[in-house]
């Protein structure tokens, strides 16, 4: 860890990890687009010698990330699924996972069409509800997976209470913090073993890479992950971790201004006579609102909604203006996309029915344009959608 771990988040952003080059006094770590690195003699070199295995600017990301959440280790991979994957490679055939019950569709498919054939099985269970999750755990069960915020309907899990739980039971906490980054919750702290991100979205912050991120507070761990990272071999590469980088070191600006755009929004969405429900755990009657109180900084910035029945929802989308129809969110740049057809289009739909994934339901990664014209955005979209 660097000199900067017991600073402010905001000051770790910048300088925690590695964060300069000794080599040239580079205020940036470089990126070190090599495959190999030169040996002295067979097995001696300077810390590194294939990039698969080691790089120095994954490194730094690593440290970065692992200084953040307050981990001891830090694995960066090639996008949020790969990470996954590597962390459902620790289970075995025989294991089993109680899984957050409205996971991102990506997490169920890899989940229930790769793991499954492995003989690796998951149960999906409101994990807000403590008294269900213990009822799922059996002797097969090792870990609890949880989203919290869940994606896409904004559910809030009690870590300590989840972790508390699986200690009891001797099984993992795993923590998907995609939506709120160590910037807004660090797990760890709450007691979790493992957090995974999709550093596509927040942390990289723009829309233009595709990274994981998974983060341990266990030694014994941390060699099992390094171990698969290396066998599996789905790193990120040098010119993504420097872009990571750069993108995390804003994050503390980006997210304020996203976060307070979205607390807005939300409050306008809900006083809107047309909308008919809406997700978001800033808003005092959100039912996860004191829990979420307790172990996050704020309510993030993705909120989700449904329009009452007299809406087109396909006209909604193509009357909006500045906020974009697209897969994927935690850019700068507003974007709003459809569930039921898109990002969870993975899970049955009789699964999605169930959990309240409706066909009405939209998710909005709030960006960090200017509030008042997001909302006449909404507001004109809303209107030309009235069937």
């Amino acid at each position: 860890m660097s000199q900067f771990k017991n600073h402010s988040i905001n000051t770790k952003l910048i300088h925690g990890g590695i964060s300069s080059d000794e080599a040239t006094g580079s205020v940036n770590i470089p990126i070190y687009q090599t495959s190999t690195f030169k040996q002295e003699i067979p097995g001696v070199h300077k810390g590194y010698e294939y990039s698969r295995t080691g790089n120095p600017t994954r490194e730094a990301l690593e440290n970065l990330i692992a200084e953040l959440e307050e981990g001891i280790a830090g694995f960066a991979f090639a996008s949020g699924l790969a990470a996954i994957t590597v962390v459902l490679s620790l289970f075995r055939a025989g294991d089993k996972l109680v899984v957050s019950d409205n996971v991102y569709g990506g997490t169920f498919r890899v989940m229930d069409k790769v793991f499954q054939n492995f003989g690796i099985g998951y149960i999906l269970v409101d994990t807000t509800d403590r008294e269900k999750i213990e009822a799922a755990i059996d002797e097969n069960v090792k870990a609890v997976y949880i989203e919290t915020p869940t994606n896409p309907l904004l559910g809030i899990t009690d870590i300590r209470t989840v972790a508390k739980l699986a200690k009891k039971k001797h099984i993992l906490t795993i923590v998907d913090n995609t939506f709120y980054t160590p910037y807004l919750q660090r797990p760890i702290l709450e007691g979790a073993d493992i957090v995974i991100h999709s550093a596509t979205k927040y942390l990289g912050g723009h829309s233009d890479l595709v990274a994981g991120l998974v983060v341990v507070n266990d030694k014994e761990l941390a060699e099992k992950i390094a171990f698969l990272q290396n066998a599996t071999g789905g790193v990120l590469s040098p010119f993504d971790s420097f872009l990571l980088i750069r993108g995390i070191n804003t994050l503390g600006v980006r997210l304020d201004r996203h976060v307070k755009n979205a607390e807005k929004l939300a409050q306008f969405l809900q006083g809107h006579p047309e909308v008919k429900k809406v997700y978001y755990p800033g808003l005092k009657d959100h039912p996860g609102y004191e829990v979420n109180k307790k172990q996050a900084k704020n309510g993030g910035a993705m909120i989700s909604f449904e329009l009452t029945e007299n809406h087109n929802i396909h006209t909604f989308f193509r009357n909006l203006h500045i906020i974009s129809l697209a897969e994927s969110l935690g850019g700068v740049e507003s974007l709003i996309c459809h569930p039921a057809s898109m990002t969870h289009a993975a899970i049955p739909e009789k699964i999605r029915d169930s959990v309240g994934i409706t066909k009405g339901l939209l998710r909005f990664s709030v960006g960090i344009e200017q509030e008042e014209e997001l909302q006449q955005d909404l507001e004109q979209a809303i209107a030309a959608s009235r069937v």
